[in-house]
């Protein structure tokens, strides 16, 4: 059973955190200093706990319903009640999309594992049963291949234009895994699975017909940012399926609302990755530079993009808002 003294004791941190939404409320977040940011998402991360704490107690519910409300308006402030700037999205992007990344690794490792588990069941089918590669690749794409012709080949002539369906392409698929999560993560689990197999389908075709090298070499300068942010989409549409099934302390409509916002925002960081991966498809992949120069390439925007994801605000303890 709940204590009174612990009640005193928390109530004074409530009242903390409410006199802080108060004044974000009246006057905006900037007008909070950068340590009343920090008590302000500290406080909110405290009063969860205490809520969860609540729920498990009869005689704690009309606290817990003060609580909740108070929980409420403390998300909208801290997600939504910052205004947009120039500066906002730079902080965003700098600061607080690295530590959203990841918070939600595990996530993006399932959506990996999913993706993996479907190349190599492509691998299997297509090497054993040739008429799975012809129904998944068609008969021209097989026969470019069996003719040691890339198909990508006719990319060269229409950059412009190819770079832009590339990215319309891989932005429909990226946002097709998120929201799909709306299905319980069951259509996400889809999408990550089937364009597992897709790649392994192309993988072993090409293999069959001698142009391995010819293929990774177009897919790694784009790949290294493509491939991590769909599975970055596919994370999202995941934490939306958690979000439905297991909203523990929360109703389920609370959870799914948190889950949303928080997939929202692991979506908007692979937005642009997405663009900038689009334009090297287009402009760098296809070109007739050679692979190793390609695979070089590759690396260095590896190294680049999985330190700024990996490393990047390690340091910095502010409240993500």
């Amino acid at each position: 059973m709940i204590s009174i003294h612990w009640l005193e004791k928390r109530q004074s941190h409530w009242n903390r955190l409410e006199a802080l939404l108060d004044q974000s409320q009246n006057q905006g977040l900037k007008s909070l200093t950068r340590t009343e940011l920090q008590e302000l998402g500290l406080l909110y991360r405290q009063a969860a706990a205490d809520l969860s704490a609540l729920r498990e107690d009869r005689s704690g519910k009309s606290y817990a319903r003060f609580l909740n409300l108070l929980l409420s308006r403390a998300h909208n402030t801290i997600y939504s009640g910052q205004k947009s700037s120039p500066w906002s999205i730079v902080h965003f992007y700098r600061f607080t999309y690295p530590k959203i990344f990841r918070r939600n690794l595990s996530l993006i490792n399932t959506a990996v594992l999913l993706f993996i588990a479907g190349a190599l069941a492509g691998m299997v089918l297509s090497a054993t049963h040739r008429e799975f590669m012809q129904a998944f690749l068609g008969p021209q794409m097989i026969d470019s291949i069996d003719h040691h012709k890339m198909w990508t080949d006719s990319v060269v002539s229409v950059k412009p234009l190819a770079s832009s369906a590339i990215m319309t392409n891989n932005l429909s698929v990226s946002f097709a895994a998120f929201a799909f999560g709306i299905t319980a993560g069951v259509g996400t689990v889809y999408m990550m699975v089937f364009n597992g197999v897709l790649m392994g389908v192309v993988g072993t075709a090409c293999w069959f017909g001698g142009m391995s090298l010819s293929l990774w070499s177009f897919v790694a300068p784009h790949g290294v940012l493509e491939l991590p942010a769909i599975f970055i989409a596919g994370a999202a549409g995941l934490r939306i399926g958690q979000g439905m099934l297991f909203p523990g302390w929360l109703s389920r409509r609370d959870s799914l609302v948190r889950a949303s916002g928080e997939a929202v925002r692991l979506l908007a960081g692979a937005i642009p990755v997405l663009v900038v991966a689009g334009l090297i498809e287009g402009f760098f992949s296809p070109s007739a530079y050679p692979p190793a120069l390609k695979f070089t390439v590759a690396g260095c925007i590896a190294v680049v993009f999985f330190s700024y994801l990996f490393f990047c605000a390690r340091g910095d303890s502010g409240p993500e808002i």
